[in-house]
């Protein structure tokens, strides 16, 4: 197979749509970590805040490896069709596999990002459940409900 300009052409959309879901995700991150910096300025938790701290640094690190290799991808597709319109076909083919391999790189750094992230807010959850547990027992909680429902 012969390698053409419009291949690596294809590639600039879906590059640009990742780089675009990877800078969302890194204007979270900064979200949550001014919103961390709040709450430890009002009342400082040192277990929690240090997890979260971890777990925030790792993230970013993730997200910002994410972005250098989509980048690292995009500049590869640049190359690789400026060598296609010179004639140089094997080099940019060679150009375009480094192109798809950063473009993985990247993808598989995303979905370790996103199991950090879910296993994160699945700390969340069981807190709050914890919390939740600790203020009713599970039948006291069905009679409000049921008692709620009666006065209307």
């Amino acid at each position: 197979m012969e390698l053409q300009l419009s291949t690596p052409a294809l590639l600039f959309s879906a590059i640009t749509l990742l780089m675009l879901a990877f800078t969302n995700r890194f204007l979270a991150i900064a979200s949550l970590i001014r919103g961390l910096h709040k709450n430890y300025i009002k009342g400082p938790d040192q277990e929690i805040i240090v997890e979260q701290i971890h777990n925030l640094r790792r993230r970013l690190t993730l997200i910002k490896n994410m972005q250098l290799f989509g980048v690292f991808s995009f500049l590869l597709c640049i190359v690789c069709m400026y060598l296609l319109f010179r004639g140089y076909t094997v080099a940019a083919n060679w150009v375009f596999v480094g192109s798809m391999a950063s473009l993985l790189v990247s993808l598989l750094i995303s979905l370790i990002e996103i199991q950090i992230s879910t296993k994160a807010l699945n700390l969340e959850l069981k807190d709050m459940e914890e919390i939740f547990n600790k203020r009713s027992s599970g039948l006291d909680f069905i009679f409000k409900k049921e008692g709620k429902k009666d006065e209307k």
